[in-house]
């Protein structure tokens, strides 16, 4: 395979990008691509930078920013956290419902909007509290708790779904995707990831001690109350932030829906054209009723990720232009065929994904493979994307990851910390292994 020197500098350039991350999490890498593709694109591509800059993906920029700052307001106004203190009274003191409601509950609040890492920051310290009571072990609760919060990450209210889907969006039509058809494959994405991973934490849970567990909770009860406390009621501002967010999810489902594509009035679909535009609009009225801290959403509005994703586009942008991108997939599709390219498009990212940002530098790296992979491989178009996607989270439950940091950091203090971080860390690594295998099954054999 002939690589042209514009090409290969491109792929040193990705190489080193992904090195940075690697070693150090303090540089942004989000600014180093958009530095390397000017300089790759400058003097290797004869591109003026500001051409390169124009590839900065704005659309999905100003989409990322609308739906965190919407649910950062509801994030500091208490909403999430008092949702999450009912929800967890559910199980009424019976304690073998409690790894379903945490389950339950971590993949709803991510699925509704917070994404991820937010709902992990939210669930985690509940979930740990939770499993010193009842003394289950913290490396169970862990899995339980990424492993529900990452299957839904990929929801399109969710910013990792966000991510993926405007990534999907920008080589659709290379993919031969209609734009009318992007909100129905948003949507598969989601449930193909939610049940893969879902799929290998509940197992997983079973497997490492979970059906030990429940087996001795039969049976068993605690006082809800001191399990969970009741916490006071919604106030205005939590009930009017609950409704905003229900109100969210029904504008980007309904317009969609059969019957009611097209008949809604034009000025409206305009107005409200995806989850980012209806965010914006539905802050307002947070933000002029004083429901919602607009200064204190800004903080917690995650910003390092977001510059990260769209710096490291530019690269990748710079990158396919000069041909390096194709080159890369040549390579993954001379050892790969319609079924087995979807245990490669999950393995390899997972290698990558455990030592750097997933959504920040691996999805941004593989997605755009995926029309070369399709072309290459005759493999389904979904179907790879999906294991790009999986292969990239399912390994983070790593304690070198945020999720797996998260737990860690709350995890009660009975437990050996050091022991936990071996745990998290074998766990996490052998998953590149099992997401390759996983979705080879899931969605190469059976086509899920």
């Amino acid at each position: 395979m002939d690589i042209s020197l514009p090409a290969l500098m491109s792929i040193l350039a990705l190489v080193i990008l992904v090195g940075i991350s690697c070693v150090n999490e303090d540089l942004n890498v989000g600014f180093l691509g958009i530095a390397f593709g000017i300089i790759v694109g400058g003097i290797f591509g004869g591109t003026p930078a500001t051409k390169i800059m124009g590839a900065f993906p704005l659309s999905l920029f100003m989409i990322l920013v609308g739906v965190t700052f919407l649910f950062g307001m509801a994030q500091t106004n208490g909403t999430m956290e008092k949702l999450t203190a009912y929800s967890i009274r559910v199980c009424k003191g019976n304690t073998a419902l409690i790894p379903i409601i945490i389950f339950l509950l971590s993949d709803f609040l991510t699925t509704i909007g917070p994404g991820n890492i937010a709902g992990c920051a939210l669930m985690a310290p509940v979930a740990m509290a939770i499993a010193g009571k009842v003394r289950m072990p913290a490396f169970l609760m862990t899995l339980l708790v990424v492993g529900a919060c990452n299957a839904a990450a990929f929801s399109p209210f969710a910013p990792t779904g966000i991510i993926s889907n405007g990534i999907i969006a920008k080589v659709a039509p290379e993919l031969g995707i209609p734009a009318t058809d992007l909100d129905a494959l948003a949507w598969m994405v989601y449930f193909k990831s939610t049940i893969a991973q879902g799929f290998v934490t509940v197992v997983g849970f079973l497997v490492m001690g979970g059906a030990k567990w429940l087996k001795e909770q039969k049976g068993a009860s605690l006082d809800i109350d001191e399990l969970a406390p009741k916490p006071e009621p919604f106030n205005a501002a939590q009930s009017t932030t609950l409704a905003i967010v229900a109100i969210l999810v029904l504008l980007v489902v309904v317009p969609g829906l059969p019957g009611i594509k097209g008949t809604l009035p034009k000025m409206l679909t305009n107005m409200l054209s995806n989850v980012g535009s209806i965010s914006f609009v539905l802050s307002i009225i947070l933000m002029l009723t004083g429901y919602g801290d607009s200064k204190a959403a800004v903080k917690v509005m995650p910003w390092s990720v977001i510059m990260m994703v769209c710096g490291v586009s530019v690269l990748i942008d710079v990158m396919d232009k000069s041909g390096g991108l194709n080159f890369l997939v040549q390579i993954m599709s001379s050892v790969a065929g319609p079924t087995t390219i979807c245990f490669w498009a999950a393995f390899v990212p997972a290698v990558l994904s455990a030592y750097s940002s997933s959504s920040g530098v691996i999805m941004p790296m593989f997605l755009p493979m995926t029309p070369g992979l399709v072309e290459l491989t005759g493999g389904d178009a979904i179907s790879i994307i999906s294991a790009i996607n999986v292969g990239s989270h399912l390994v983070d439950t790593s304690p070198l990851s945020t999720l797996g940091a998260l737990c860690i950091a709350a995890a009660p203090e009975y437990e050996d910390k050091g022991i936990l971080f071996r745990k998290l860390l074998i766990w996490g690594l052998s998953m590149s292994i099992v997401s390759g295998i996983v979705c080879f099954v899931f969605f190469g054999v059976l086509g899920l």
